[in-house]
This record gives structure tokens, C-alpha cells and sequence, in this order.
């Protein structure tokens, strides 16, 4: 059976920082590289952290129908989940880790039904994710604020996915997320 592990979080949830511990346990796990239309920050390297697709292209692979999902997440910035990338995976029988947007997340769960596990990462406050943003230093005081705004958005949408981990104490989310990875591969 195709499976696919659905994480998704405000920015600055430790989504990432989850996803990875999970790919370097579980070797039945494999990630699914993004496209985005938004240009690379930092070391970001084109098929390694994201397919970085120009927006006129990515809107005609949308009209191809190229995606598992997508949204435009920020006005002009555009992600998604190519279904290549997703065959690629499945055709080795590994299940397919998605770190997508929150949107992006339910319209794979709302598609793939059982064979998706949706899981949010919450952080423990609003408070706590601008202050884990500001240490990052990847993004502007206005990025931060708007991924802030967006945030109380996403946090609205929680409880729509099959499991939440609080994100308070990175060790124990690691736990708990290993715990759910474990329950449904097997």
C-alpha cells in the first residue's frame, strides 16, 4: 500500500528539525522534495531541500495536473508535492514523508484517506514560535510577522489532523512523533 506520513506546522515549529530525526530512524522512510516558486534562502540546494521552479512554470505544471497538492502559501510563493517525487518513493515501496504547509497537508489526508497519517506540530505559544523564529535569523522582522499571522491561522486547522504533538521539549516530541511513525508503518 502507497503510504504517506503528512507533517505540517506553523514556521519555527520544529517540524523540520522532527522530520529529519525520523528520516535517520526509520529506513522505510523517504522525504519528498518540494517544488516552490520563491527563490532558495541560505544553503538551500535545488532537488535536495526544493525543486525551485520559476511561478510561470510551476502554474503550468499545476494546469498539467503535476501535483499531488499545492498552494500558493504567500502571494506569488507557490509549493508543492510533485507526484513524481511521490511515485519515485512509493515505486521503491518506502512510505513517503511529506513537510508541507498546513492546507497543503489536509488536501493530501482528504485525498489519500487511510493511507495518509496527518500529524501537526504545535508550538507550546504564539510567544514561543516568534522567539524561535527571531533565533533563526532566516527571515526579516516582516516575514516573521507575517509567518506570526499566518500561524494563528494554521493553528486553527490542528485539530483536523490525525495526531498533534506540543512541540515544548524537543526530546519528547522526538518521542512521541517515533511512537506514531512506529504505529503506522507497522
Amino acid at each position: 500500500m502507497k503510504k504517506v506520513l503528512i507533517f505540517s506546522a506553523p514556521s519555527g515549529s520544529g517540524k523540520t528539525t522532527i522530520v529529519r530525526h525520523l528520516l535517520a530512524r526509520f529506513e522505510a522512510l523517504e522525504f519528498s522534495v518540494s517544488a516552490t516558486s520563491r527563490a532558495p534562502r541560505g544553503d538551500e540546494q535545488h532537488g535536495v531541500d526544493y525543486w525551485f521552479v520559476p511561478p510561470g512554470l510551476f502554474r503550468e505544471k499545476i494546469a498539467r495536473n503535476e501535483f499531488l497538492e499545492w498552494e500558493e502559501v504567500y502571494a506569488g510563493h507557490f509549493y508543492g508535492t510533485p507526484n513524481a517525487e511521490a511515485e519515485r518513493v512509493w515505486d521503491k515501496g518506502h512510505v513517503l514523508v511529506c513537510d508541507i504547509d498546513v492546507k497543503g497537508g489536509l488536501r493530501i489526508k482528504e485525498k489519500l484517506g487511510a493511507q495518509a497519517l496527518s500529524v501537526f506540530i504545535r508550538p507550546p505559544s504564539i510567544e514561543a514560535l516568534r522567539e524561535r523564529l527571531l533565533r533563526r535569523g532566516t527571515d526579516t522582522p516582516e516575514a516573521i510577522e507575517r509567518r506570526l499571522q499566518k500561524a494563528e491561522e494554521e493553528l486553527a486547522c490542528a485539530p483536523l489532523f490525525d495526531k498533534i504533538i506540543v512541540n515544548h521539549h524537543l526530546p519528547e516530541a522526538l518521542n512521541d512523533a517515533e511512537a506514531i511513525v512506529r504505529a503506522f508503518i507497522n
